[in-house]
């Protein structure tokens, strides 16, 4: 092999080992939180139910940045704005790690929000860049896996961690790894640019994402104690309107924008994006409410590592069952196999939906499986489906708005189901309910709404996502199919894309 061949070849290992190694500690901190926040509510005295915007205001931030780091990659340097990324990610895991109060562990995952979209876009147009052909199929492939992994691990190590170093040691742990990724980064990857795109960004579409979605989400999160027909909670549902209404008017002027309008035209697209975004927010909602439950000294009191085990079904469930879907869908159909999915899924919810106080473990553990094999069945022909579509020229933005809407469905989800719980919690004692009585009650009550939406995603399949190519069910697609539930990945139905 001559010397030209070695480097590239060098070059293509470090980029493939900072940026798996950085999707892997990305999603296993996104994962692992909401195992300890009753740790973290313990130690710094804020209540869970306002701790919830760790975790929704992580993936509102994601929402608004996810598609402008990737352009941002492209104007100014992939490898520039994935170590700015991976900087922020070490500060915003410090910041956390040394929180004295519950206001700067909610900053610190603000700021993750924004450093984990733009570690995962700007890591994986890296890869794509570094390499080609049949060793760049390999290589997202493995990406794909790691972020599947990552996100299985999380809450079990999250609830490891805990026992052992506090909470506070898994950040230090992934701000240590992340450092790590930048050296990796400085010393192996090559900058990359797109010479032809335009340097233009649409900020004002980014800032107008985050004001869409911040007052839905307070609103959704405080309608508990202003009531759903205040004028705050109104108000906040007339400030969203408005900040959408801007938005499509400034989609529609710059030159460049965030969401492409034309591509809303696509009732294939629509239809599996929001496939996409109800299969992100209930399983987000749902596994946010289970970690919460399981640990309460009320209902079974788990350790943070026994909640982690607990949870565990549901993401290696998941994760186990997906690479085998696109051979299943090929031969199915994928729009049959979303609609088993969600009938699958849905299935699930509402057998959580009877939770009783006297449950124990063994009671969860088949609707949590049903909920995990539902969304594996669904979550890879989505994807699919929404790259399949369109032009070779727009996969890239399909590809964006669906990532998006991952991030949107969980952040929305997660505040619905958060408000609902604690909700009815707190009407079940007014009423002199025992706490265990109280909060079967709110599980019951927020997995019943994560069934009502769920079942909506059957009604997609049926309606809006038609007939369309179908993946061809190779080791690509199946780690496409398995990191589907995260990112959305090429498969070979995109390849085959007119």
């Amino acid at each position: 092999m001559t010397d030209l061949g070695q480097q590239a070849r060098a070059t293509a290992g470090g980029v493939l080992a900072a940026t798996c190694i950085s999707t892997l500690v990305v999603n296993a901190n996104t994962s692992a939180v909401s195992i300890l926040l009753p740790a973290i509510s313990e130690d710094t005295g804020m209540s869970v139910n306002t701790l919830q915007w760790a975790v929704t205001g992580y993936s509102l931030v994601g929402a608004a940045v996810i598609i402008t780091s990737g352009s941002l990659g492209d104007v100014f340097g992939r490898k520039r704005i994935f170590q700015l990324g991976l900087l922020l990610f070490v500060g915003s895991c410090i910041l956390i790690a040394l929180a004295q109060s519950g206001g700067m562990v909610i900053a610190g995952r603000l700021i993750q929000g924004a450093s984990g979209a733009t570690i995962l876009a700007c890591g994986l147009s890296l890869l794509t860049v570094a390499t080609s052909g049949d060793s760049q199929l390999r290589s997202v492939s493995l990406w794909g896996a790691a972020a599947a992994v990552g996100a299985a691990a999380g809450p079990l190590l999250g609830g490891l961690l805990v026992d052992i170093t506090g909470w506070q040691g898994l950040f230090w742990i992934d701000a240590g790894v992340a450092v790590g990724c930048m050296v990796l980064t400085y010393f192996t990857v090559s900058e990359s640019r797109d010479p032809d795109r335009p340097p233009t960004i649409d900020y004002a579409g980014t800032v107008l994402v985050a004001l869409t979605l911040v007052p839905v989400i307070l609103g959704v999160s405080k309608s508990g104690d202003w009531g759903w027909f205040s004028v705050a909670t109104l108000g906040c549902f007339a400030l969203t309107i408005a900040a959408g209404f801007a938005f499509v008017k400034v989609e529609q002027r710059v030159a460049l924008p965030l969401l492409d309008l034309k591509l809303l035209r696509n009732r294939i697209l629509v239809g599996s994006t929001l496939a996409i975004l109800i299969g992100a927010g209930t399983i987000n909602g749902l596994m946010y409410l289970l970690s919460l439950y399981f640990q309460d000294p009320a209902s079974l009191g788990f350790s943070p590592l026994e909640a982690g085990l607990a949870t565990l079904p549901a993401t290696v469930g998941l994760v186990v069952v997906a690479p085998l879907v696109p051979r299943f869908a090929k031969k199915l159909g994928g729009r049959q196999t979303i609609g088993a999915g969600f009938l699958i899924s849905t299935a699930g919810f509402a057998a959580i939906g009877f939770t009783h106080a006297s449950w124990q473990y063994a009671a969860f553990l088949l609707p949590i499986i049903a909920i995990a094999v539902g969304m594996g069945l669904s979550n890879g022909p989505s994807s699919s489906a929404a790259t399949s579509c369109v032009d070779e020229k727009q996969v890239g933005e399909a590809s964006g708005v669906s990532n998006m809407a991952r991030y949107v469905g969980a952040a929305v989800a997660t505040a619905l189901a958060a408000t609902v719980y604690g909700t009815v919690i707190a009407n079940q004692q007014q009423d002199g309910k025992s706490a265990s009585a109280a909060l079967a009650a709110g599980l019951s009550a927020a997995s019943w709404v994560m069934t009502v939406i769920s079942a909506l995603g059957i009604l997609l399949a049926i309606v809006a996502i038609r007939r369309h190519r179908a993946a061809e069910g190779t080791l690509q697609d199946a780690a496409a199919s398995a990191a589907a539930h995260l990112h959305t990945l090429p498969t070979t139905a995109t390849e085959r894309t007119p």
